[in-house]
């Protein structure tokens, strides 16, 4: 639970490194995951780019960052609403999938790419990639996910989930 409060806070903390004169000529936007940092949107030069990058990776707490920025025009809120709606489809089927925990996985869709970041065992993150490969909309797929083993996938999970128990697979049922 620290760590996605220490996210949060890395997201907040590289919003407000944005530098000033890209400001208004740029879409921005910073998701962390275990302390990895992703910034999409689009920016309006290859100079603009690095030097968000640059920026950001000064952020206490940042293990790495992944610059997926696009450069060109700030994308209109059409194509912005369009990628929110193709990342709720997305977060959806992971979770019809019944064949992982969607909520280790956070999706962000910038300009129909979808990016997968998140801690998941081998099995989980090909079956996460092929959910959001078949997902309509989705033009490429860039996949982030740290890959850990099922010792580890286990330990997280019972971290996530506290200490309580989980219920049982079927009700009891009493005749009286």
């Amino acid at each position: 639970i620290e760590v996605e409060t220490d996210d949060e806070t890395i997201e907040w903390k590289a919003q407000l490194r944005l530098p000033a004169q890209y400001k208004e000529a740029s879409h921005v936007n910073f998701t962390a995951f275990n302390k990895r940092l992703l910034i999409t949107g689009e920016a309006p030069s290859a100079e603009a780019k690095a030097a968000i990058e640059s920026s950001v990776r000064m952020v206490d707490g940042v293990r790495e960052v992944y610059n997926e920025l696009g450069i060109g025009p700030v994308s209109s809120l059409g194509n912005r609403s369009n990628d929110s709606y193709i990342t709720s489809k997305l977060k959806a089927r992971l979770v019809d999938s019944n064949q992982l925990s969607a909520n280790h996985i956070k999706v962000v869709t910038e300009r129909g790419i979808a990016h997968l970041m998140g801690i998941v065992n081998e099995r989980e993150a090909k079956v996460a990639v092929a959910v959001a490969r078949t997902t309509a909309g989705v033009l490429k797929v860039v996949n982030l996910l740290e890959v850990v083993d099922e010792a580890e996938s286990r330990r997280i999970d019972s971290q996530r989930t506290g200490s309580r128990t989980p219920p049982p697979q079927t009700a009891p049922v009493e005749t009286r």
